[in-house]
C-alpha cells in the first residue's frame, strides 16, 4: 500500500516539473518574440543642394506694345461697324459709322448762311464805293464813309465766319465715318450698330503691327526685383520648347487699386510664333532669398521646444530626432535655413509613430525616387 502511494507520488511530481517546464519555455518563447525589433517602413525624401536664390514666375499675356482705343470725334447712333475682333486693317479702312442727317442739314445751313454773307459784302461793297466817290466830290461827308466803310469790313467778316462754319460743318459729316489709320489687328469692340455714342467713347481698339510685349501682374512683395531694363526669360504655354530673351520695358509707377499689384510689361524680340494673346510666363532669378532647403510641412515634428525632423542613418537603418531652424514657408512646404545637410534622408509622412533609433525601413524604389525627386529649389510661382 505505501509503495503505491509512493508511486503516485512520483508520477504527480514529474507531471508538476513537465507542465513547469513547459511554462518556462512558452514564457521564453514569448519574451524572445517580443524581444524582436520593429521595423517600420517609412516614406522619405533626399534632401537637395542649398540654393540661396528664387525663381520668380509670373504669367501674363502677350499684348502688342502700342495698342490704340479708337473714337468718334462726334456724338451719334452707330449704323454701321463693318469689322470685328480679329479682322486685319490698314489705313483708310472703314470701322464704323454714325447716322450723319444731322451734320448734313447743318451743312446746308452754313452754306445757306455763307450765300448770304456773301451778297451782303457784294452790297455794302457798291455802298462804300458810292460813299468814295461822292466823298472825292464833296458830295458825301467823312463820317458817311466811315459808315461805309465799317459794315464793309463788318460784311467781311461775318463772310469769313460764315466759311469756317461751313468747314466745320463738313468736317463733322467727315467724323461720323471711323477710318483705320494704321496697319493692326482688331482686338476689341465697344459699339454696336443702333448704339448711341459720345465723341471720345472707344468703338474699336487696334493692336498695331509691329514690336510686341509681354504684361504680368507683380505683387508689390516682388515689384523691387523689377527693373527697367532687367533681362528676364520668356516662355511660353502653347510653346513649350521656346524660350525667348526679354527686357523689362515699363514698370508701372503705381498699384493697381483693386488687385493692388504693379503692371509689367516686357519686350520680347519678333517671332512669327509669337501670336497676340497667347500666355506667357516670365522668370528671373533673384537673390536675397535665405540659404536652406525646402521640404514638405509634413516632414517637420514637434520634440521639446523648436521643430525636429527624423533624419534617416542608412547605414543603420535607423531614425533620429534632428533639431532645425525654419525660414519663410514657400510652394513646396517650408525652408529649412538650419540643421541639414544635402544629400541626407528625411522621413516625409508618419513623423508621430517615430522615435530615436526606432528601425526603419525604404524601399530601394523608395531610395530611388526620392533621389531624383529631391526637394528642389524655392520657386514663386503665380
Amino acid at each position: 500500500m505505501m509503495s503505491s502511494v509512493n508511486g503516485l507520488a512520483g508520477r504527480l511530481l514529474i507531471g508538476l516539473s513537465l507542465i513547469m517546464t513547459a511554462a518556462l519555455t512558452t514564457g521564453c518563447s514569448e519574451e524572445e518574440s517580443k524581444a524582436e525589433p520593429i521595423v517600420r517602413p517609412v516614406k522619405v525624401i533626399e534632401v537637395a543642394a542649398a540654393e540661396k536664390g528664387r525663381k520668380l514666375e509670373y504669367s501674363g499675356a502677350v499684348k502688342a506694345r502700342y495698342e490704340i482705343n479708337l473714337a468718334f470725334r462726334v456724338n451719334g447712333k452707330i449704323t454701321e461697324r463693318p469689322v470685328d475682333v480679329g479682322d486685319r486693317v490698314g489705313p483708310g479702312d472703314v470701322l464704323a459709322r454714325l447716322d450723319s442727317a444731322d451734320y448734313e442739314l447743318a451743312v446746308t445751313r452754313a452754306e445757306a448762311d455763307l450765300r448770304s454773307a456773301a451778297k451782303q459784302v457784294g452790297t455794302l461793297k457798291l455802298f462804300k464805293q458810292r460813299a468814295e466817290t461822292l466823298y472825292a466830290k464833296n458830295a458825301a461827308s467823312k463820317s458817311e464813309l466811315d459808315q461805309r466803310t465799317l459794315a464793309y469790313d463788318q460784311a467781311l467778316s461775318t463772310e469769313q465766319s460764315a466759311i469756317s462754319a461751313l468747314e466745320q460743318a463738313r468736317n463733322q459729316v467727315a467724323y461720323a465715318t471711323l477710318y483705320a489709320d494704321m496697319v493692326g489687328i482688331v482686338t476689341a469692340v465697344n459699339g454696336e450698330p443702333g448704339q448711341v455714342v459720345g465723341s471720345g467713347t472707344p468703338v474699336v481698339t487696334i493692336a498695331m503691327d509691329g514690336e510686341k510685349e509681354v504684361q504680368v501682374a507683380v505683387p508689390e512683395t516682388e515689384i523691387a526685383n523689377f527693373a527697367t531694363g532687367a533681362a528676364v526669360k520668356v516662355r511660353f504655354w502653347s510653346q513649350q520648347g521656346m524660350v525667348l530673351d526679354g527686357t523689362v520695358r515699363e514698370v508701372a509707377g503705381s498699384a493697381d487699386p483693386r488687385s493692388r499689384t504693379f503692371s509689367v510689361r516686357v519686350r520680347i524680340p519678333d517671332d512669327p510664333r509669337v501670336l497676340l494673346g497667347m500666355t506667357a510666363t516670365v522668370e528671373t532669378e533673384v537673390g536675397g532669398g535665405s540659404a536652406g532647403f525646402d521640404i514638405p510641412l509634413s516632414a517637420l515634428a514637434e520634440k521639446g521646444d523648436g521643430p525636429v525632423v527624423w533624419v534617416v542613418d542608412r547605414a543603420a537603418g535607423t531614425v533620429h530626432p534632428r533639431s532645425v531652424r525654419l525660414g519663410e514657408f514657400s510652394d513646396n512646404g517650408v525652408r529649412v535655413s538650419e540643421g541639414l545637410s544635402a544629400g541626407e534622408m528625411v522621413v516625409s509622412a508618419g513623423t508621430q509613430f517615430m522615435s530615436d533609433s526606432l528601425k526603419v525601413k525604404v524601399s530601394p524604389e523608395d531610395a530611388q525616387q526620392a533621389a531624383a525627386n529631391a526637394a528642389p529649389a524655392a520657386v514663386v510661382a503665380r
